[in-house]
């Protein structure tokens, strides 16, 4: 991919941070970093400058858990009217013991995947992404299965219980955390991951020929803020455990390369996700089999919730 322009979310600290490093490292000719406020983010570009030497990176306030501040992000990136060759959808979010909703109604960790389709259906709206730009998103290992402490909801099952088999209503309660939907971090995390590499699929069908878009796990590194609200049995649990255990952790440059990665995958693989391999955490990922993963019906299911919970769509191609 020619190294030109790249956007990365949630740049203020952790994967995306480094992330931003080595994008610097690469060549790339103008990073533009997001952050939920401008005076941080600004924070953060004088810092990354100071780093790595090279003055190249743009600052971008963006809130993603508030549609008003995603939207005025996208104007001013109309406004420049310069293509995105690499989008790098890194934000997320553990969610804590207390059930945290957004103004909108959304589950904290489910919150970061609302503000990233908002985003990237408006970059192709406005034609801002470039003929084969790559797009990345933010998965986890909790998606595949077999993660001690994390479950996900079996969509099929909840659906035909509480939604006459609706399974895009099932995935929008999933989505808000509505009724029959009991909170329990850990799983709302792993269903929220899930979720994420249920819409990179359905959002592959819907892309122009020559773009791809890739839900990446990072692995784990627990170096990061990315869990300063996580359950106290991750915090003093899952992580220490972690950290002890050769391969089960990871520095967070090692993570974010992960991203960089994939952003140089063919659009064969457009739509995969893509993690350690079972029972690791770390080390090569490699595109996730599991039936799960590849049910198109919820696939389709998840599309069409995000699209309701956002209130945007995008036609497919």
């Amino acid at each position: 991919m020619k190294h030109s322009i790249v956007l990365v979310t949630g740049t203020t600290s952790g994967l995306g941070h480094a992330a931003a490093r080595l994008l610097a490292a690469e060549g790339w000719r103008e990073i533009i970093i997001t952050g939920r406020s401008l005076a941080r983010i600004k924070e953060t570009a004088a810092q990354l400058m100071a780093e790595t030497k090279t003055p190249v990176f743009t600052p971008l306030e963006m809130d993603l858990d508030t549609p008003a501040s995603v939207h005025f992000a996208l104007a001013e990136l109309v406004k420049r009217g310069r293509p995105i060759d690499f989008l790098l959808l890194n934000a997320g979010m553990v969610p804590g013991k207390a059930r945290v909703l957004t103004a909108a109604g959304v589950e904290a960790s489910q919150a970061p995947l609302i503000g990233h389709h908002q985003l990237t259906v408006g970059l192709l709206r406005a034609n801002l992404l470039s003929p084969n730009a790559r797009i990345v998103i933010a998965g986890a290992e909790p998606a595949r299965g077999g993660v001690p402490m994390f479950n996900y909801t079996d969509v099929p099952a909840f659906a035909a219980k509480y939604h006459q088999g609706d399974r895009t209503a099932a995935v929008e309660a999933l989505i808000r955390n509505g009724p029959n939907v009991k909170y329990v971090p850990n799983n709302s995390y792993a269903d929220a991951k899930l979720i994420i590499a249920w819409w990179a699929a359905a959002l592959a069908r819907r892309l122009p020929s020559g773009m791809a878009v890739y839900a990446v796990s990072p692995g784990a590194a627990t170096a990061t803020k990315v869990s300063r609200q996580a359950s106290l049995a991750v915090k003093y649990l899952f992580i220490p455990i972690a950290n002890l255990i050769p391969g089960m952790n990871q520095t967070p440059e090692t993570a974010a390369r992960r991203y960089l990665q994939a952003s140089e995958f063919g659009t064969d693989v457009s739509g995969q996700f893509f993690a350690s391999a079972q029972g690791k955490f770390s080390g090569p990922i490699e595109a996730q089999r599991h039936p799960h993963l590849h049910d198109r019906v919820n696939q389709e299911a998840a599309w069409k919730a995000v699209v309701k919970v956002s209130g945007v769509g995008l036609s497919t191609t």
